[in-house]
């Protein structure tokens, strides 16, 4: 009969041990409302032994969160192949499995609190907004920096999409694929009304929207505000 026999964790595994489990509680709750002790419970060692690899529950708060948006960001890249649209529903489809997926932990990063006050934190939650904005650019096939009015277009969507997600996930009232279509959808109507107002906007939305097919997202648009319009 042979005893099982713990094996003891390197500095880097533990670490990356404590971010994981640190991670799947706040998939549940805020983590203001998580403690150190709960942290070090759901991974088998003491409070002391957290606090020798993170100085406290802010440090290990952000390095958490420093994983979550490195991920956050992964699910806006996007192959460059196929009609826009589609492209769109399958980033917005990822984006929305990673609401589910950390639910109280994103809306407390969003909305901010005790634990997500830290200049470290802001630049993180920036850095996945710029990594959604400069993916976007790319899909419009945009090089250098963009016109003014496609700049505005882009970042008011991603603020839209942060929103529209923070607002699903109290109560949940819309159907989730739904409200994905929606956001694409939401993307043509602001590129569009901005478009009406600048030519060479207008010249990259209709080399983004050459090969849409008639069963698409921005097609279905089309064909509902004209009957909207008909009314």
């Amino acid at each position: 009969m042979t005893t099982g026999v713990r094996r003891r964790m390197g500095v880097e595994e533990r670490r990356q041990q404590l971010i994981g489990v640190a991670l799947e509680l706040f998939s549940r709750r805020s983590p203001d409302e998580v403690s150190i002790d709960e942290i070090a419970s759901r991974a088998g060692i003491s409070r002391p032994l957290v606090y020798h690899y993170f100085p406290g529950k802010i440090s290990l708060y952000e390095a958490a969160l420093r994983r979550a948006s490195e991920d956050l960001a992964s699910r806006f890249v996007e192959p460059h192949e196929g009609p826009l649209g589609s492209r769109l529903r399958r980033v917005m489809a990822r984006f929305f499995d990673f609401v589910e997926e950390h639910g109280p932990g994103f809306a407390a990063l969003m909305r901010g609190g005790p634990a997500v006050g830290s200049s470290a934190t802001n630049a993180l939650i920036d850095s996945v907004r710029q990594a959604a904005y400069d993916q976007m650019l790319s899909h419009m096939g945009v090089v250098g920096a963009a016109p003014a009015r496609l700049e505005l277009v882009v970042r008011s969507w991603i603020s839209l999409v942060e929103s529209t997600a923070l607002i699903w996930l109290d109560g949940r009232r819309v159907p989730r694929a739904e409200l994905e279509a929606q956001l694409v959808q939401d993307f043509a109507a602001l590129a569009a009304v901005a478009a009406a107002r600048d030519e060479e906007l207008a010249a990259l939305l209709r080399e983004s929207l050459k090969n849409e097919p008639g069963d698409g997202p921005f097609t279905d648009l089309a064909v509902r505000l004209i009957a909207l319009a008909g009314r």
